[in-house]
């Protein structure tokens, strides 16, 4: 009787060990399939449950100055910092200044060449400050002319990212 009961539990405790393996098999054919879908740049993050553009769009209309959330989200790049590839701009719909993200610890860039292509960040968002001499160094990043660089002589409200991860869809 002890080794008939013996034997049913061996049995059952390789099943499951055979069920947990096949999951972890699938979670990582997954994550290969994900890697084969884009280009990884900074942290290792994953596609899944990112927000679409018009929901971050909420997130960001939800903050203040000085506030932050952990966020991930899809959209496309407008713009990229034509010296290192150290920063992006990112499209969201029907706002008339879009979000900068720089990346984590200016830990790593991404392709200068990028601008147009949908992306996936991670991170932090906030609302921010732009000092003018940044929003000047910023506007020199980006190829901008003397004279569009002279015109700025404000410091602006702008929404920011600092980007744990950026997967680029290739």
């Amino acid at each position: 009787m002890k080794i008939l009961l013996l034997t049913g539990l061996l049995f059952l405790s390789l099943i499951s060990c055979k069920e947990n393996s096949l999951k972890q098999n699938n979670d990582l054919a997954q994550l290969e399939n994900s890697q084969n879908e884009f280009e990884s740049y900074g942290e290792k993050i994953s596609p899944d449950n990112s927000l679409s553009a018009k929901e971050m769009q909420e997130v960001y209309r939800s903050l203040k100055p000085g506030d932050t959330v952990n966020a991930k989200f899809s959209t496309e790049v407008l713009s990229v910092c034509k010296m290192k590839g150290c920063w992006i701009t990112l499209a969201l719909p029907g706002e008339d200044e879009d979000p900068m993200v720089k990346f984590k610890n200016y830990g790593f860039f991404v392709p200068k060449d990028i601008a147009g292509k949908e992306v996936i960040v991670e991170g932090i968002a906030f609302i921010e400050e732009t000092s003018v001499e940044d929003r000047r160094h910023f506007a020199q990043d980006a190829g901008k002319s003397a004279g569009e660089v002279e015109a700025i002589t404000e410091p602006s409200i702008s929404m920011g990212f600092l980007a744990n991860g950026v997967l680029i869809k290739k």
